[in-house]
């Protein structure tokens, strides 16, 4: 696949990302809907769309998804969801991206990969740019909300990392898609028969069909042309791009701090990723 086309892949998939954080926490802090609920609508509306996209689209009749996956994906959705009751944008997307990263770079290295000189120290200011960013004036978050969040980074990991090579990436995700769905649906019954909120469910559309059905297909695709240490880093613009979203939709202040950090953090991809080409691998 040629550079620019990973390059568009993986950029088109962190502003999916960075948009599930967003509209989920829109839907939980502005309208009325349980997160059980949210993430329901969220994976059935994926599972429609990516049913039809992968008809229309896939080209490759490999790969149907499984349920290890499927049970990632459920993970991930629900402790997201239900996490997200409590934290910030800024926050949630930092716990589960660090806890993203730290799964994907541990299987790379256990699996014999190293970080070259130069992605070392492109990962160190990345993350020195987000620790910046993110940590210091912010509350302590909530010790549950903050462990559901660590726990989805951790199931989004193993589902990326399940990811590569497993055959066409739109007929993988939306059989993920199909299986996680009974899940939620389950948790969704569990937190009762509450009427649902038409806004609420508006965002967990947008975040099923868009945002996650359409962008994991998008991260699905570019991830057989990175290598697990690169693509856990690359995620760390998922911060950044949710910080500034939030503040244009929920009002979060933009200080200079703010600008510094996502230079830091964005450089520090680009080092780690043109480190990646010099190396060939």
């Amino acid at each position: 696949m040629p550079t620019l086309r990973v390059l568009a892949l993986t950029t088109l998939a962190m502003l999916a990302f960075a948009g599930n954080s967003l509209l989920c926490r829109l839907a939980l802090a502005q309208t009325h809907i349980d997160p059980g609920q949210f993430t329901a609508l969220r994976l059935l509306s994926g599972a429609a769309t990516l049913a039809v996209i992968a008809r229309l689209v896939a080209r490759d009749r490999r790969g149907q998804g499984s349920w290890a996956s499927a049970l990632a994906l459920a993970a991930y959705a629900l402790g997201f969801s239900y996490a997200y009751v409590g934290l910030s944008a800024a926050t949630g997307a930092l716990l589960l991206f660090g806890a993203v990263q730290a799964t994907m770079i541990g299987a790379g290295l256990v699996r014999g990969e190293r970080l070259g000189a130069w992605q070392l120290a492109g990962f160190l200011l990345a993350l020195a740019g987000l620790v910046g960013l993110l940590l210091p004036g912010l509350a302590a978050p909530p010790p549950g909300r903050a462990a559901l969040m660590l726990a989805a980074g951790i199931a989004w990991g193993i589902y990326s990392l399940r990811g590569q090579g497993s055959g066409d990436p739109t007929r993988v995700t939306a059989g993920n898609f199909l299986r996680a769905a009974p899940f939620a649906v389950l948790a969704g019954l569990l937190g009762g028969l509450a009427p649902v909120d038409l806004a609420g469910a508006g965002y967990a559309a947008a975040s099923g069909a868009l945002a996650s059905g359409v962008g994991y297909s998008i991260w699905y695709a570019a991830l057989p042309q990175l290598r697990s240490t690169t693509a856990a880093v690359v995620q760390l613009s998922v911060p950044v791009l949710a910080t500034l979203g939030g503040a244009l939709l929920l009002d979060e202040p933009v200080t200079r701090r703010v600008i510094i950090a996502s230079l830091a953090i964005l450089g520090g991809i680009a080092i780690v990723v043109r480190g990646r080409r010099r190396a060939g691998g």
